[in-house]
Order: structure tokens, then C-alpha cells, then sequence
């Protein structure tokens, strides 16, 4: 399976704005960044939901495929979303938005981790089982 987004995580490093938030998401690619904090600038500060990213193209100059394949990959984590036109609960309207799914999956990872970390509730034999499950299924994809 292929790993479609690679995040420069490191817990030590403080996140003041979302400037050192997109640094994170695309390390290394300072165009997908720009495209990233231009988005999440454009979606914070709209009183609306936006039809379409188009106009971030020429409002910031960056690239159509640049801007599309950072829209798809914040859509991917689940920061942005797409709302459809058949969604009754923003009356028909169609476009994107800042979404809550991002914190939401973070804040169950964080609550799987401290269940991981809690051995009152867990089984040795069992997860000993599970680390060799994961152990043929490294050997099976070879």
C-alpha cells in the first residue's frame, strides 16, 4: 500500500500558527506550503462556504497542479471538505470549508494511545498474537 502523505511530526517542535502547521504537512516542498497556507487562510477567513479554490490561483500566484494536489491532500487529513450541494444542512449549497474531522481522528488517536499504554485491560497473549499477525503480513507482501 502506498503512503500518500509523509508528515514531518517531531512533538517537541511548538506549532504557533498555521504557518508552522503546513511547514509540518509538506516539509520540504515550500510551493505546496504556500498553496497550503494560502487555502487555509482563504477558508478560515470566508464568512462562507467557497465554491470553488480557483481564484487562489491568480490571487497568490501559485500553480493549478500545485494548488490541487495540496487541496487533495488537505482534504485527505481531514482539515478541509468538500460540502456537497445535496447536503440539507447548508441549504444546497455547494463548496469548501475548514473541517472538525482532523481534530476529531487526532483526538481518537490519542485516546487509542493511552488505551495502548493502559495494561490493566489488555491481554499479553493476545497482543503477542497480534505482533505476529503484523509479522506475516510484512513477509507476505514480499
Amino acid at each position: 500500500m502506498v503512503e500518500y502523505t509523509k508528515i514531518s511530526f517531531n512533538h517537541r517542535k511548538e506549532i504557533s500558527d498555521y504557518s508552522d502547521l503546513v511547514e509540518m504537512l509538506f516539509p520540504g516542498n515550500r510551493n505546496q506550503q504556500h498553496a497550503a497556507a494560502c487555502i487555509l487562510f482563504e477558508l478560515k477567513w470566508s464568512d462562507k462556504i467557497l465554491p470553488d479554490l480557483a481564484f487562489i490561483e491568480h490571487k497568490y500566484n501559485t500553480s493549478r497542479r500545485i494548488l490541487q494536489r495540496t487541496r487533495s491532500k488537505l482534504s485527505r487529513l481531514g482539515l478541509i471538505e468538500y460540502i456537497s450541494s445535496f447536503n440539507s444542512r447548508y441549504g444546497g449549497q455547494a463548496g469548501w470549508k475548514l473541517s472538525a474531522r482532523f481534530e476529531a481522528g487526532l483526538k481518537r488517536l490519542a485516546d487509542k494511545y493511552t488505551a495502548l499504554r493502559d495494561i490493566t485491560g489488555s491481554s499479553k497473549d493476545k497482543e503477542l498474537m497480534l505482533v505476529t499477525f503484523a509479522n506475516a503480513r510484512r513477509k507476505a507482501r514480499k
